[in-house]
């Protein structure tokens, strides 16, 4: 069986290739003024040559190409590196090109595409180069403090400090399929390692890349994305309509059994109702994802409105490090946020406590609390304690007629109180945690009409 990688050569291309597949419009960056010294800061021997013998396969006279661009009617700036030069490595000159797209991107409020494919640090230029990536980081810390999005697109390959710098760090990172992808390069990591880890595919399993596009459909994508990063929706948004059952529950067991209901529309549904379209961001960039919480950008009404859905399952802690990381990309960028509530409460097995359940927790909490931009929410099922409520809006959650809000499931107060079960619904009344309960108690603003 052959490797799932020999077709690597055959499918590189060229940097302006990777440019013309995004973009048709491209206005290229002036060179950065600087001075060459010979065969470069450690006089490595022949580095000279190897840079000349470079120029002579590419045409290019470093290893990124930067400038301006349209995108599917979205101005940004792009930085497409040219693997065939040097392996599309990191050297001093090409930080200096970098610092310069950084630049442009704060000078002209544009956001910054970076398509990489570089193997690291030029080591011809020793820690000189390395230091580049100190230089990279700076420059992509400027841009987020100016509100400034930053997205990457993994080429082949996409391997060391350009992996953990301009790729990882990146605030939406898209990947083309079956890219080397891993902050080890394919001669220096172990000879037993599992080849799988360090591709597209595996890294977004593991939670570090949002989305794995095809080439064909790149161009689309990354417009939509950019059209999302850049064009908010102004103040609070209101909350769906109720897509479910109208009728206000007579009972508090009532309230929970509908919650429960299997036919009860879900977050997907919700989604698709409130949006003309959306994209979804994918992990938590610690190595974890869950699949029971949907997060990404969304258009409504043209504008861009970023989502935490959870999906009716038990939210796993990768899904509240991913809400975290929505919430405070969605705050930097002054894109309102639109939190679905749907949980029968924070997953409480020893996996999930071994993963950091409370401080994952504690994160949402605390994005929540300290975002300027306005968070609605809405309960659409089942509100299950602390896993549900870390993602209401203070003073701005409203309610669905088929759901429920509690301080802890029924069942699990029976246990709590040393009750019987049969004692669950009688429960459910004493809890009040119907929704015109909880616009009684002040803790939802009103019950949202079909």
């Amino acid at each position: 069986m052959s490797s799932p990688h020999t077709h690597r050569v055959a499918d590189r291309v060229s940097a302006r290739e990777a440019v013309s597949a995004v973009t048709a419009d491209f206005t290229e960056l002036p060179e950065p003024p600087g001075t060459a010294r010979p065969d470069g800061p450690l006089a490595w021997s022949g580095y000279d040559d190897a840079r000349a013998a470079a120029y002579e396969r590419t045409g290019e006279t470093e290893s990124v190409v930067c400038g301006t661009a349209v995108v599917e009617g979205v101005r940004a700036v792009l930085v497409s590196f040219e693997f065939r030069y040097l392996g599309g490595s990191l050297g001093e000159r090409t930080g200096d090109r970098l610092e310069a797209a950084y630049a442009a991107a704060r000078a002209h409020r544009l956001p910054l595409v970076s398509l990489v494919a570089t193997g690291g640090s030029r080591m011809q230029e020793g820690m000189r180069a390395l230091s580049q990536l100190q230089r990279v980081a700076a420059q992509s810390a400027l841009n987020r403090a100016a509100g400034l999005p930053q997205v990457a697109v993994l080429r082949d390959p996409t391997t060391g400090g350009g992996w953990a710098t301009l790729g990882a760090g990146a605030d939406v990172v898209l990947a083309l399929p079956g890219a080397q992808v891993g902050f080890a390069g394919s001669r220096v990591r172990p000879q037993d390692a599992d080849p799988a880890a360090y591709t597209a595919e595996g890294q977004l399993a593991a939670g570090a890349v949002d989305a794995v596009v095809p080439r064909e459909r790149l161009r689309t994508r990354l417009g939509h994305w950019l059209r999302l990063l850049t064009s908010p929706a102004q103040g609070p948004v209101a909350p769906p309509r109720a897509l479910g059952d109208a009728r206000a529950p007579g009972t508090g067991w009532e309230a929970v059994l509908r919650a429960r209901a299997p036919e009860r529309p879900r977050a997907a549904a919700y989604l698709d109702a409130y949006f003309s379209s959306r994209e979804e961001i994918s992990g938590d960039r610690c190595g974890g994802t869950d699949a029971g919480l949907l997060c990404g950008f969304g258009l409504r009404d043209g504008r861009a409105v970023a989502y935490v859905a959870q999906c009716g399952t038990a939210t796993r802690p990768a899904g509240y490090r991913t809400a975290a990381r929505l919430i405070r990309l969605a705050d930097r960028l002054a894109v309102p946020v639109l939190t679905l509530i749907d949980t029968p409460g924070a997953a409480n097995d020893a996996a999930a406590e071994r993963a950091g359940a409370g401080a994952a927790i504690a994160d949402v909490f605390a994005a929540v609390a300290a975002a300027r931009t306005p968070v609605t929410s809405l309960v659409i099922g089942e509100g299950g304690s602390g896993g549900a409520l870390a993602l209401a809006a203070p003073g701005r959650t409203w309610a669905a007629p088929d759901s429920y809000f509690s301080v802890i499931a029924p069942e699990a107060a029976a246990a709590i109180l040393k009750r019987p079960r049969a004692d669950a619904p009688g429960l459910a009344d004493e809890l009040r945690l119907r929704p015109q309960d909880l616009v009684d108690l002040g803790v939802v603003r009103g019950i949202v009409e079909h």
